[in-house]
């Protein structure tokens, strides 16, 4: 049985359920299993040797996820070739895609949760209510340990944009 988290966050001040444990800075970032495109999945070890900033959204058609990645995508400049930054949402992979496209992101790879959940129940994120991951921010080292974790208790505000960015440059040295 996969753990409940019962009103630890809300959308628009209505109360949530989240499925899954809840991550601290120092766990060993779980394995997931997203897709890059409808046919091609990843798993964390695809992104082995790199720093890894996660952005989770709920969906990408909406205000803040729009901002949220569009963010990301400006800090990936600044980041480097050891970065790896992925923004993950339950939307369809087409629907990403088409996002992308339109919104001119080329630095965030979008992986899409929607087929079984694994990132949103491993990682603690996914509503039980809406099938989709609540907004949060996860840096990840080379040794693929938590070194940075922003869990939104307001679905519909914006994470610390600032402090996973900083947590990614103090990785770097």
């Amino acid at each position: 049985m996969t753990q409940e988290r019962a009103s630890v966050a809300t959308f628009k001040g209505n109360p949530i359920t989240l499925i899954g444990p809840e991550l601290k800075v120092g766990d060993t970032a779980p394995d997931f299993k997203l897709n890059k495109n409808l046919l091609e999945e990843v798993i964390l070890q695809d992104y082995a040797g790199k720093i890894k900033l996660v952005s989770v959204v709920p969906s990408l058609d909406t205000g803040v996820c729009d901002a949220q990645t569009r963010r990301f995508n400006q800090a990936a400049a600044e980041l480097g070739e050891e970065v790896v930054i992925l923004t993950v949402s339950a939307d369809l992979p087409f629907a990403q895609a088409r996002w992308c496209g339109a919104a001119g992101i080329d630095s965030v790879i979008t992986l899409s949760d929607y087929k079984e959940n694994s990132f949103g129940k491993a990682y603690g994120v996914l509503i039980k209510e809406f099938k989709l991951d609540q907004r949060a921010v996860f840096v990840i080292d080379k040794d693929n340990t938590i070194r940075y974790a922003e869990y939104l208790k307001e679905m519909s505000e914006h994470p610390d944009y600032e402090k996973p960015v900083a947590a990614v440059k103090a990785l770097l040295g």
